[in-house]
Protein backbone atom coordinates (compact mmCIF):
# COMPACT_ATOMS: atom_id res chain seq x y z
CA UNK A 1 0.00 0.00 0.00
CA UNK A 2 1.40 3.10 -0.69
CA UNK A 3 2.19 5.72 1.87
CA UNK A 4 -0.46 8.45 0.51
CA UNK A 5 -3.70 5.97 0.27
CA UNK A 6 -2.59 4.73 3.76
CA UNK A 7 -2.71 8.20 5.19
CA UNK A 8 -6.02 8.39 3.24
CA UNK A 9 -7.17 5.26 5.38
CA UNK A 10 -5.76 6.33 8.46
CA UNK A 11 -7.25 9.62 8.26
CA UNK A 12 -11.02 8.20 6.92
CA UNK A 13 -10.90 5.64 10.00
CA UNK A 14 -10.06 8.71 12.38
CA UNK A 15 -12.76 10.80 11.50
CA UNK A 16 -15.62 7.91 11.43
CA UNK A 17 -14.47 7.13 15.19
CA UNK A 18 -17.19 9.73 16.37
CA UNK A 19 -19.86 8.50 13.97
CA UNK A 20 -18.98 4.54 15.21
CA UNK A 21 -19.14 5.55 18.84
CA UNK A 22 -22.61 7.32 18.53
CA UNK A 23 -23.53 4.11 16.39
CA UNK A 24 -23.25 1.37 18.86
CA UNK A 25 -24.20 3.39 21.76
CA UNK A 26 -27.57 3.95 20.41
CA UNK A 27 -27.92 0.31 19.56
CA UNK A 28 -28.00 -0.90 22.34
CA UNK A 29 -31.26 1.12 23.19
CA UNK A 30 -34.15 -0.91 22.26
CA UNK A 31 -36.15 0.01 19.90
CA UNK A 32 -34.11 2.54 18.47
CA UNK A 33 -32.57 2.05 14.88
CA UNK A 34 -29.82 3.29 13.74
CA UNK A 35 -29.58 4.81 10.47
CA UNK A 36 -26.60 5.19 8.31
CA UNK A 37 -26.88 8.62 6.31
CA UNK A 38 -25.26 9.40 3.36
CA UNK A 39 -24.72 12.88 4.59
CA UNK A 40 -25.34 15.34 6.79
CA UNK A 41 -28.14 17.61 5.46
CA UNK A 42 -27.65 21.01 4.94
CA UNK A 43 -30.67 22.42 6.37
CA UNK A 44 -34.20 20.10 7.30
CA UNK A 45 -35.96 23.24 6.34
CA UNK A 46 -39.16 21.92 5.36
CA UNK A 47 -39.83 23.97 1.90
CA UNK A 48 -36.51 24.25 0.94
CA UNK A 49 -34.36 21.85 -1.34
CA UNK A 50 -31.05 20.87 0.26
CA UNK A 51 -30.56 17.16 -0.85
CA UNK A 52 -31.93 13.47 -0.13
CA UNK A 53 -30.49 12.92 2.76
CA UNK A 54 -32.47 16.24 4.25
CA UNK A 55 -35.77 14.43 2.70
CA UNK A 56 -35.23 11.48 4.46
CA UNK A 57 -35.48 12.89 7.36
CA UNK A 58 -37.79 16.00 6.29
CA UNK A 59 -40.14 12.61 6.16
CA UNK A 60 -39.98 11.76 9.63
CA UNK A 61 -40.56 15.09 10.65
CA UNK A 62 -43.35 16.69 8.61
CA UNK A 63 -46.23 15.46 7.04
CA UNK A 64 -47.94 17.06 3.90
CA UNK A 65 -51.63 16.79 2.73
CA UNK A 66 -51.22 13.94 0.51
CA UNK A 67 -48.51 11.39 -0.16
CA UNK A 68 -47.70 7.97 -1.34
CA UNK A 69 -48.48 4.19 -0.37
CA UNK A 70 -46.53 1.13 -0.60
CA UNK A 71 -47.46 0.51 -4.46
CA UNK A 72 -46.22 4.59 -5.02
CA UNK A 73 -50.61 5.06 -5.65
CA UNK A 74 -51.29 8.79 -4.13
CA UNK A 75 -52.73 8.01 -0.42
CA UNK A 76 -54.29 10.51 1.82
CA UNK A 77 -52.09 12.20 4.80
CA UNK A 78 -53.14 14.70 6.38
CA UNK A 79 -56.17 15.08 4.39
CA UNK A 80 -58.48 12.31 4.30
CA UNK A 81 -60.06 13.60 1.15
CA UNK A 82 -59.91 15.22 -2.03
CA UNK A 83 -61.83 16.16 -4.97
CA UNK A 84 -62.33 19.13 -8.00
CA UNK A 85 -64.04 22.50 -6.81
CA UNK A 86 -65.53 24.28 -9.76
CA UNK A 87 -63.56 24.51 -12.85
CA UNK A 88 -59.76 25.67 -11.09
CA UNK A 89 -60.53 24.85 -7.52
CA UNK A 90 -59.10 21.39 -5.09
CA UNK A 91 -61.28 20.79 -1.83
CA UNK A 92 -59.47 18.95 0.72
CA UNK A 93 -61.21 17.47 3.91
CA UNK A 94 -58.57 17.35 6.53
CA UNK A 95 -58.61 14.37 9.13
CA UNK A 96 -58.57 15.01 12.80
CA UNK A 97 -54.82 14.99 13.45
CA UNK A 98 -52.46 16.92 15.44
CA UNK A 99 -48.91 19.06 14.92
CA UNK A 100 -46.29 17.99 17.54
CA UNK A 101 -47.36 21.15 19.68
CA UNK A 102 -50.14 19.52 20.37
CA UNK A 103 -52.10 21.44 18.29
CA UNK A 104 -54.69 20.46 15.90
CA UNK A 105 -54.08 20.81 12.00
CA UNK A 106 -56.64 22.89 10.59
CA UNK A 107 -57.34 24.64 6.95
CA UNK A 108 -55.88 27.96 8.54
CA UNK A 109 -52.32 25.98 9.20
CA UNK A 110 -53.01 25.19 5.38
CA UNK A 111 -53.80 28.32 4.17
CA UNK A 112 -50.69 29.93 6.44
CA UNK A 113 -48.55 27.58 4.81
CA UNK A 114 -49.27 28.01 1.20
CA UNK A 115 -48.77 31.66 2.12
CA UNK A 116 -45.61 31.75 3.54
CA UNK A 117 -44.45 29.51 0.68
CA UNK A 118 -45.42 31.72 -2.13
CA UNK A 119 -44.41 34.80 -0.46
CA UNK A 120 -42.50 37.60 -2.17
CA UNK A 121 -38.76 36.92 -0.23
CA UNK A 122 -39.63 33.29 0.16
CA UNK A 123 -36.80 30.62 -1.35
CA UNK A 124 -39.23 27.71 -1.14
CA UNK A 125 -38.89 25.08 -3.83
CA UNK A 126 -42.10 25.04 -4.82
CA UNK A 127 -42.71 28.88 -4.51
CA UNK A 128 -43.33 29.69 -7.96
CA UNK A 129 -46.08 27.26 -8.17
CA UNK A 130 -47.46 28.30 -5.03
CA UNK A 131 -48.15 31.33 -6.78
CA UNK A 132 -50.69 29.87 -9.39
CA UNK A 133 -52.73 29.78 -6.46
CA UNK A 134 -55.46 32.50 -6.37
CA UNK A 135 -57.21 32.16 -3.18
CA UNK A 136 -57.34 29.78 -0.25
CA UNK A 137 -60.35 29.11 1.23
CA UNK A 138 -61.29 28.17 5.04
CA UNK A 139 -65.05 27.82 5.33
CA UNK A 140 -64.30 25.38 8.78
CA UNK A 141 -61.55 23.82 10.11
CA UNK A 142 -61.30 20.47 8.16
CA UNK A 143 -62.01 21.74 4.88
CA UNK A 144 -59.55 23.60 2.39
CA UNK A 145 -60.28 24.77 -0.90
CA UNK A 146 -57.31 25.69 -2.70
CA UNK A 147 -58.84 27.81 -5.75
CA UNK A 148 -55.78 27.95 -8.80
CA UNK A 149 -55.49 31.31 -11.24
CA UNK A 150 -55.67 28.51 -13.84
CA UNK A 151 -56.80 24.32 -13.63
CA UNK A 152 -54.08 22.02 -12.10
CA UNK A 153 -54.62 18.41 -12.55
CA UNK A 154 -51.69 17.86 -10.80
CA UNK A 155 -52.35 19.78 -7.39
CA UNK A 156 -52.97 16.47 -5.51
CA UNK A 157 -49.51 15.35 -6.87
CA UNK A 158 -47.85 18.85 -5.77
CA UNK A 159 -48.86 18.49 -2.36
CA UNK A 160 -47.42 15.01 -1.59
CA UNK A 161 -44.34 16.21 -2.29
CA UNK A 162 -41.14 16.13 0.49
CA UNK A 163 -40.96 19.90 -0.10
CA UNK A 164 -44.56 21.09 0.59
CA UNK A 165 -45.28 19.79 4.35
CA UNK A 166 -47.78 21.72 6.35
CA UNK A 167 -46.29 23.19 8.98
CA UNK A 168 -48.41 25.25 11.81
CA UNK A 169 -48.84 28.37 12.35
CA UNK A 170 -48.19 28.98 15.45
CA UNK A 171 -44.24 27.59 14.84
CA UNK A 172 -41.96 29.89 17.12
CA UNK A 173 -39.88 32.25 15.43
CA UNK A 174 -37.23 30.25 13.22
CA UNK A 175 -38.75 26.82 13.81
CA UNK A 176 -41.54 25.08 12.03
CA UNK A 177 -43.90 22.22 14.18
CA UNK A 178 -44.63 19.48 11.69
CA UNK A 179 -47.31 16.50 12.28
CA UNK A 180 -45.13 13.55 11.24
CA UNK A 181 -44.15 10.75 13.11
CA UNK A 182 -40.97 11.66 14.77
CA UNK A 183 -39.44 14.21 16.61
CA UNK A 184 -36.44 16.40 16.48
CA UNK A 185 -34.96 15.54 20.04
CA UNK A 186 -31.21 16.52 19.41
CA UNK A 187 -28.23 16.91 16.65
CA UNK A 188 -24.62 17.33 16.61
CA UNK A 189 -23.65 19.48 13.33
CA UNK A 190 -22.07 17.47 11.33
CA UNK A 191 -22.40 14.12 12.91
CA UNK A 192 -25.74 13.10 13.96
CA UNK A 193 -29.78 13.59 14.46
CA UNK A 194 -31.33 11.78 17.54
CA UNK A 195 -35.59 11.76 16.75
CA UNK A 196 -38.08 10.60 19.65
CA UNK A 197 -41.24 9.51 18.20
CA UNK A 198 -44.37 11.55 18.49
CA UNK A 199 -47.24 10.04 20.33
CA UNK A 200 -49.97 12.10 19.17
CA UNK A 201 -49.38 11.20 15.66
CA UNK A 202 -52.83 10.51 13.68
CA UNK A 203 -52.12 6.89 12.86
CA UNK A 204 -53.05 4.71 15.59
CA UNK A 205 -50.32 2.70 16.63
CA UNK A 206 -47.58 4.10 14.71
CA UNK A 207 -44.70 5.10 14.54
CA UNK A 208 -43.37 1.44 16.50
CA UNK A 209 -40.07 2.82 16.93
CA UNK A 210 -38.70 3.59 19.80
CA UNK A 211 -36.51 6.50 18.18
CA UNK A 212 -33.98 7.15 15.30
CA UNK A 213 -30.75 7.79 15.47
CA UNK A 214 -29.29 9.06 12.10
CA UNK A 215 -25.53 9.02 11.72
CA UNK A 216 -23.81 10.67 8.94
CA UNK A 217 -21.43 8.58 7.29
CA UNK A 218 -20.18 10.06 3.86
CA UNK A 219 -17.42 7.77 3.03
CA UNK A 220 -19.68 5.19 1.35
CA UNK A 221 -17.21 2.32 2.53
CA UNK A 222 -17.60 3.32 5.83
CA UNK A 223 -21.43 3.28 5.45
CA UNK A 224 -21.25 -0.14 4.14
CA UNK A 225 -18.65 -1.57 7.05
CA UNK A 226 -21.05 0.37 9.67
CA UNK A 227 -24.21 -2.05 8.63
CA UNK A 228 -21.86 -5.50 8.11
CA UNK A 229 -20.78 -4.32 12.01
CA UNK A 230 -24.11 -4.27 13.17
CA UNK A 231 -23.24 -0.13 14.19
CA UNK A 232 -26.35 1.02 11.97
CA UNK A 233 -29.36 -1.26 11.37
CA UNK A 234 -29.90 0.28 7.95
CA UNK A 235 -28.25 2.16 4.68
CA UNK A 236 -29.24 4.50 2.08
CA UNK A 237 -27.38 4.98 -1.01
CA UNK A 238 -25.57 1.22 -1.19
CA UNK A 239 -22.70 1.96 -3.10
CA UNK A 240 -23.58 0.15 -6.44
CA UNK A 241 -19.98 -2.19 -6.18
CA UNK A 242 -21.30 -3.42 -2.95
CA UNK A 243 -24.71 -4.56 -3.99
CA UNK A 244 -23.90 -7.78 -5.47
CA UNK A 245 -22.10 -9.00 -1.75
CA UNK A 246 -24.83 -7.07 0.08
CA UNK A 247 -27.40 -9.76 -1.08
CA UNK A 248 -25.82 -12.39 -0.84
CA UNK A 249 -24.89 -11.84 3.03
CA UNK A 250 -27.35 -13.89 4.97
CA UNK A 251 -27.77 -11.64 7.62
CA UNK A 252 -28.93 -8.80 5.37
CA UNK A 253 -31.32 -7.48 3.36
CA UNK A 254 -31.12 -5.48 -0.18
CA UNK A 255 -33.90 -3.48 -1.55
CA UNK A 256 -33.17 -1.78 -4.40
CA UNK A 257 -35.25 -0.10 -7.57
CA UNK A 258 -35.03 1.74 -10.76
CA UNK A 259 -36.04 5.07 -10.63
CA UNK A 260 -33.20 7.76 -10.23
CA UNK A 261 -30.99 8.96 -12.39
CA UNK A 262 -28.17 11.39 -13.83
CA UNK A 263 -28.17 14.06 -15.75
CA UNK A 264 -26.40 17.38 -16.67
CA UNK A 265 -27.37 20.60 -16.29
CA UNK A 266 -25.89 23.98 -17.98
CA UNK A 267 -25.34 27.34 -16.71
CA UNK A 268 -27.40 28.98 -19.75
CA UNK A 269 -27.42 32.44 -18.38
CA UNK A 270 -23.75 33.41 -20.24
CA UNK A 271 -22.36 31.51 -23.68
CA UNK A 272 -20.89 28.65 -25.11
CA UNK A 273 -24.25 27.22 -22.72
CA UNK A 274 -26.88 29.96 -23.87
CA UNK A 275 -26.44 28.64 -27.28
CA UNK A 276 -28.64 25.04 -27.20
CA UNK A 277 -26.31 23.96 -30.59
CA UNK A 278 -23.83 23.57 -28.06
CA UNK A 279 -25.84 21.73 -24.92
CA UNK A 280 -27.27 19.55 -27.66
CA UNK A 281 -23.56 18.85 -28.60
CA UNK A 282 -22.55 17.57 -25.34
CA UNK A 283 -25.46 15.29 -25.15
CA UNK A 284 -24.45 13.75 -27.94
CA UNK A 285 -20.61 13.33 -26.90
CA UNK A 286 -21.76 10.72 -24.29
CA UNK A 287 -20.99 7.37 -24.55
CA UNK A 288 -24.05 6.06 -21.78
CA UNK A 289 -23.01 2.45 -21.59
CA UNK A 290 -19.47 3.04 -20.38
CA UNK A 291 -21.05 5.24 -17.93
CA UNK A 292 -23.31 2.87 -16.62
CA UNK A 293 -20.35 0.31 -16.28
CA UNK A 294 -17.96 3.05 -14.66
CA UNK A 295 -20.15 4.55 -12.67
CA UNK A 296 -22.55 1.99 -11.18
CA UNK A 297 -21.23 -1.60 -12.02
CA UNK A 298 -23.78 -2.46 -14.58
CA UNK A 299 -26.29 -1.60 -12.13
CA UNK A 300 -28.71 1.05 -14.48
CA UNK A 301 -29.17 1.81 -18.33
CA UNK A 302 -28.54 4.34 -20.87
CA UNK A 303 -30.97 7.61 -20.93
CA UNK A 304 -30.89 8.93 -23.78
CA UNK A 305 -34.27 11.49 -23.62
CA UNK A 306 -36.27 12.76 -20.48
CA UNK A 307 -36.34 10.82 -17.56
CA UNK A 308 -39.61 9.87 -17.80
CA UNK A 309 -40.04 6.45 -16.84
CA UNK A 310 -40.68 3.68 -19.27
CA UNK A 311 -43.56 2.30 -17.32
CA UNK A 312 -45.60 5.31 -17.35
CA UNK A 313 -48.41 5.44 -19.96
CA UNK A 314 -47.18 8.73 -20.73
CA UNK A 315 -43.10 7.19 -22.01
CA UNK A 316 -42.58 8.11 -25.72
CA UNK A 317 -40.34 5.21 -27.39
CA UNK A 318 -39.63 7.26 -30.35
CA UNK A 319 -37.15 9.15 -28.21
CA UNK A 320 -35.44 6.60 -27.12
CA UNK A 321 -32.02 7.30 -28.79
CA UNK A 322 -32.79 11.04 -28.78
CA UNK A 323 -29.33 11.95 -27.39
CA UNK A 324 -27.56 9.00 -28.58
CA UNK A 325 -23.58 8.79 -28.96
CA UNK A 326 -22.51 10.89 -32.53
CA UNK A 327 -19.62 12.75 -31.64
CA UNK A 328 -19.61 14.01 -35.21
CA UNK A 329 -22.64 15.38 -35.10
CA UNK A 330 -21.21 17.00 -31.24
CA UNK A 331 -18.44 18.35 -33.50
CA UNK A 332 -20.67 20.01 -36.59
CA UNK A 333 -22.81 21.58 -33.57
CA UNK A 334 -19.99 22.99 -31.82
CA UNK A 335 -18.40 24.29 -35.42
CA UNK A 336 -22.14 25.81 -36.39
CA UNK A 337 -22.00 27.71 -33.18
CA UNK A 338 -18.10 28.91 -33.59
CA UNK A 339 -16.26 26.83 -31.79
CA UNK A 340 -14.80 24.64 -34.13
CA UNK A 341 -11.83 24.40 -32.01
CA UNK A 342 -13.59 23.77 -29.05
CA UNK A 343 -13.35 25.44 -25.50
CA UNK A 344 -12.75 25.26 -22.18
CA UNK A 345 -15.10 25.24 -19.42
CA UNK A 346 -15.89 24.04 -15.76
CA UNK A 347 -17.43 21.02 -15.07
CA UNK A 348 -18.70 20.82 -11.04
CA UNK A 349 -19.88 17.51 -9.28
CA UNK A 350 -18.99 16.32 -5.79
CA UNK A 351 -16.59 13.84 -4.34
CA UNK A 352 -19.08 12.86 -1.27
CA UNK A 353 -20.80 10.48 -3.72
CA UNK A 354 -18.78 8.05 -5.56
CA UNK A 355 -21.59 8.22 -8.59
CA UNK A 356 -21.36 11.96 -9.10
CA UNK A 357 -17.44 11.31 -8.81
CA UNK A 358 -16.98 8.62 -11.26
CA UNK A 359 -19.96 9.72 -13.67
CA UNK A 360 -18.28 13.70 -13.47
CA UNK A 361 -14.80 12.03 -14.36
CA UNK A 362 -15.86 9.81 -17.59
CA UNK A 363 -18.54 12.49 -18.68
CA UNK A 364 -15.30 14.86 -18.91
CA UNK A 365 -13.28 12.07 -21.00
CA UNK A 366 -16.25 12.74 -23.09
CA UNK A 367 -16.41 15.86 -23.79
CA UNK A 368 -12.50 16.08 -24.37
CA UNK A 369 -13.01 13.70 -27.16
CA UNK A 370 -15.03 16.39 -29.02
CA UNK A 371 -13.29 19.09 -28.15
CA UNK A 372 -14.81 20.72 -24.78
CA UNK A 373 -12.19 20.75 -22.47
CA UNK A 374 -13.97 20.25 -18.95
CA UNK A 375 -11.94 21.17 -15.41
CA UNK A 376 -13.64 19.74 -12.59
CA UNK A 377 -14.33 21.07 -9.58
CA UNK A 378 -15.64 18.12 -6.55
CA UNK A 379 -16.70 20.15 -3.23
CA UNK A 380 -18.22 18.00 -0.41
CA UNK A 381 -22.19 18.26 -0.95
CA UNK A 382 -23.21 21.29 1.04
CA UNK A 383 -21.04 22.83 -1.13
CA UNK A 384 -21.88 21.56 -4.52
CA UNK A 385 -25.70 22.99 -3.52
CA UNK A 386 -24.42 26.40 -2.46
CA UNK A 387 -22.22 26.86 -5.62
CA UNK A 388 -25.55 25.23 -7.92
CA UNK A 389 -27.73 27.56 -6.20
CA UNK A 390 -25.52 30.69 -7.02
CA UNK A 391 -25.03 29.13 -10.68
CA UNK A 392 -21.21 29.56 -9.93
CA UNK A 393 -20.43 26.69 -12.80
CA UNK A 394 -20.64 25.81 -16.95
CA UNK A 395 -21.60 22.20 -16.62
CA UNK A 396 -22.49 20.13 -13.47
CA UNK A 397 -23.17 16.28 -12.93
CA UNK A 398 -26.95 15.74 -11.42
CA UNK A 399 -28.34 13.06 -9.81
CA UNK A 400 -31.84 12.14 -7.92
CA UNK A 401 -35.31 11.07 -9.17
CA UNK A 402 -38.69 12.33 -10.29
CA UNK A 403 -41.17 14.62 -7.80
CA UNK A 404 -43.18 11.63 -8.86
CA UNK A 405 -44.12 9.20 -11.34
CA UNK A 406 -46.31 11.85 -13.42
CA UNK A 407 -44.65 13.96 -16.44
CA UNK A 408 -45.02 17.11 -14.15
CA UNK A 409 -42.86 15.58 -11.95
CA UNK A 410 -39.67 16.62 -13.71
CA UNK A 411 -40.83 20.17 -14.49
CA UNK A 412 -38.14 21.11 -11.79
CA UNK A 413 -35.65 20.02 -13.69
CA UNK A 414 -36.59 21.66 -17.04
CA UNK A 415 -39.28 24.62 -16.73
CA UNK A 416 -36.69 27.60 -16.22
CA UNK A 417 -39.46 29.71 -15.34
CA UNK A 418 -39.03 28.22 -11.54
CA UNK A 419 -37.09 30.30 -8.71
CA UNK A 420 -33.58 29.06 -9.13
CA UNK A 421 -32.20 25.71 -7.83
CA UNK A 422 -29.17 23.56 -8.18
CA UNK A 423 -31.23 20.75 -9.48
CA UNK A 424 -31.90 22.80 -12.56
CA UNK A 425 -30.04 24.47 -15.40
CA UNK A 426 -29.22 27.96 -14.68
CA UNK A 427 -30.50 30.96 -16.53
CA UNK A 428 -31.97 28.77 -19.25
CA UNK A 429 -35.36 29.10 -19.65
CA UNK A 430 -37.23 27.96 -23.00
CA UNK A 431 -40.59 29.63 -23.64
CA UNK A 432 -41.99 26.71 -25.27
CA UNK A 433 -41.39 23.76 -22.67
CA UNK A 434 -42.67 25.90 -19.93
CA UNK A 435 -46.34 26.35 -22.23
CA UNK A 436 -46.14 22.81 -22.63
CA UNK A 437 -45.36 21.99 -18.90
CA UNK A 438 -48.25 24.61 -18.00
CA UNK A 439 -50.55 23.13 -20.71
CA UNK A 440 -50.33 19.36 -19.63
CA UNK A 441 -50.99 20.38 -15.96
CA UNK A 442 -54.42 21.84 -16.96
CA UNK A 443 -55.07 19.09 -19.32
CA UNK A 444 -57.77 16.23 -17.26
CA UNK A 445 -58.23 14.18 -20.11
CA UNK A 446 -55.14 11.34 -20.45
CA UNK A 447 -55.12 11.18 -24.09
CA UNK A 448 -54.58 14.85 -24.25
CA UNK A 449 -52.18 14.91 -21.48
CA UNK A 450 -49.60 11.98 -23.89
CA UNK A 451 -50.12 14.73 -27.20
CA UNK A 452 -48.60 17.61 -25.19
CA UNK A 453 -45.79 15.95 -23.51
CA UNK A 454 -44.66 13.96 -26.76
CA UNK A 455 -44.48 17.86 -27.89
CA UNK A 456 -42.33 18.66 -24.96
CA UNK A 457 -39.99 15.64 -24.84
CA UNK A 458 -39.38 16.24 -28.97
CA UNK A 459 -38.74 20.22 -27.88
CA UNK A 460 -36.73 19.25 -25.21
CA UNK A 461 -34.25 16.67 -27.34
CA UNK A 462 -33.62 19.58 -29.98
CA UNK A 463 -33.42 22.80 -26.66
CA UNK A 464 -31.59 20.67 -23.98
CA UNK A 465 -32.65 22.14 -21.31
CA UNK A 466 -30.78 18.52 -19.19
CA UNK A 467 -29.21 15.75 -20.75
CA UNK A 468 -30.20 12.48 -19.35
CA UNK A 469 -27.11 10.31 -18.76
CA UNK A 470 -28.16 7.07 -16.87
CA UNK A 471 -31.31 5.39 -14.98
CA UNK A 472 -29.56 3.84 -12.14
CA UNK A 473 -30.71 1.34 -9.47
CA UNK A 474 -30.84 3.02 -6.14
CA UNK A 475 -30.82 0.84 -2.59
CA UNK A 476 -31.16 0.25 0.69
CA UNK A 477 -29.86 -2.83 2.59
CA UNK A 478 -30.39 -3.11 6.04
CA UNK A 479 -30.10 -6.18 8.97
CA UNK A 480 -32.44 -9.01 8.79
CA UNK A 481 -34.03 -7.40 12.60
CA UNK A 482 -34.94 -4.36 10.37
CA UNK A 483 -38.85 -4.88 9.40
CA UNK A 484 -41.47 -2.42 7.97
CA UNK A 485 -39.25 -0.13 6.17
CA UNK A 486 -39.45 -0.61 2.52
CA UNK A 487 -38.04 1.20 -0.68
CA UNK A 488 -41.01 2.82 -2.74
CA UNK A 489 -40.80 2.19 -6.55
CA UNK A 490 -39.46 4.41 -9.26
CA UNK A 491 -39.57 8.15 -9.00
CA UNK A 492 -40.75 7.57 -5.50
CA UNK A 493 -37.17 6.11 -4.20
CA UNK A 494 -36.56 9.23 -2.28
CA UNK A 495 -39.50 8.89 -0.11
CA UNK A 496 -38.97 5.77 1.34
CA UNK A 497 -38.52 7.61 4.33
CA UNK A 498 -42.32 7.83 4.76
CA UNK A 499 -42.18 3.98 6.06
CA UNK A 500 -39.92 5.16 9.25
CA UNK A 501 -43.51 5.29 10.40
CA UNK A 502 -44.00 1.47 10.20
CA UNK A 503 -40.23 0.34 10.59
CA UNK A 504 -38.96 -1.53 13.54
CA UNK A 505 -36.00 -3.07 14.90
CA UNK A 506 -35.48 -6.30 16.82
Amino acid sequence: MSASVSRRAVLAGAAALPFLRGARAHAASPGVLTFGLSSFPPSIQPWQNTGTAAATVKLMIYRGLTSYALDGSLRGELAESWNTHGETGWEFKLRDARFQNGEKVTSADVKWTIEQIAAERSTAYFRAEMQRVAKVETPDDRTVRIVMRSPVATLPVWMASYHLPIISRNSPQGSFVGAGPFVLDAQERGVSLELKPFKGFYRAGLPKLTGISAVAYQDESLRVAALRSGDVDLIEYVPWQAMDSIAADGALNLDTVDGAFMFLIFNGARPPFNDARVRKAVAHAIRRDELVRAAFFGRGSPLMQLPIATSSPFYNAEFKQGWNHDPDLSKRLLAEAGHANGFSCSLLSTAQYGMHKDTAEVVQQHLAAVGIRAELNLPDWSTRVSIGNRGQYDVAVMGTAADSNDPDGIANFIDGSLSPSYVRSHGLKIDRITELLAAGRTEFDDAKRRAIYRDMEGTAIEQVPMVGLTWRSQGYAMRKGVTGFKNLPGALTFYSGLTFETAEVA
